[in-house]
């Protein structure tokens, strides 16, 4: 697309217009995302504790950066598309995620491992308190489907190229016994040829 100088000059105080207008849209935007977490995150409607027995003398199962991994895979309840690990450490109006973290420190201290602890959670919210689905049942087609499908299309992808070059027609090849050029004609080809490379 070609422009004019003079077009292009006369659009850019519209662009600084477009500029100025547009931190303010951002500005509305952020607000709208602290309002959204603000009455989601009222523990008492979407918390439930999750506790288990202590194990008789339990020792805390994992570091503190297992345990953030690990917290990293729990679903923050509070309404927001986090995890819980996410949430408590940008979230700071959730009080949702710090209930929940107080909840994995307990079932660590009770000596409770990885997946005990998150077979307490989805036995308490289901399987919505996951990250990731379980790779068991209808979600393994979640989990295969696009290899599948990548799959498919490459045979079908391969299948039309073979056809297409089945369907070409064949270049025909000439020796040099059957060019009917003279040598100075194929003396100044060659030299052209010479120059463009």
């Amino acid at each position: 697309m070609n422009i004019s100088r003079r077009r292009f000059v006369l659009a850019i105080p519209a662009l600084a217009l477009a500029a100025a207008a547009f931190p303010r849209r951002v500005r509305a935007a952020q607000v709208a995302v602290q309002t959204f977490n603000g009455p989601m995150a009222d523990a008492n409607d979407v918390y439930r504790s999750v506790t288990l027995p202590s194990k008789p003398g339990a020792q805390p199962s994992m570091t503190d950066t297992q345990r953030d991994e690990l917290e990293h895979q729990i679903h923050c309840q509070c309404g927001c598309n986090l995890d819980v690990y996410t949430c408590r450490t940008t979230d700071f109006a959730c009080s949702v995620s710090p209930a929940m973290h107080a909840d994995v420190m307990g079932l660590v201290a009770g000596g409770h491992t990885g997946p005990e602890i998150l077979a307490a959670f989805r036995a308490v919210y289901g399987e919505k308190v996951l990250m990731a689905p379980l790779r068991s049942g209808f979600n393994l087609v979640g989990y295969t489907m696009p290899f599948v499908a990548l799959g498919t299309g490459a045979v079908v992808v391969a299948a039309l190229i073979r056809r297409w070059k089945s369907r070409a027609p064949a270049v025909a090849t000439v020796g040099p016994d059957r060019i009917d050029a003279t040598e100075g004609e194929l003396a100044a080809l060659d030299e052209a040829v010479r120059r463009d490379t």
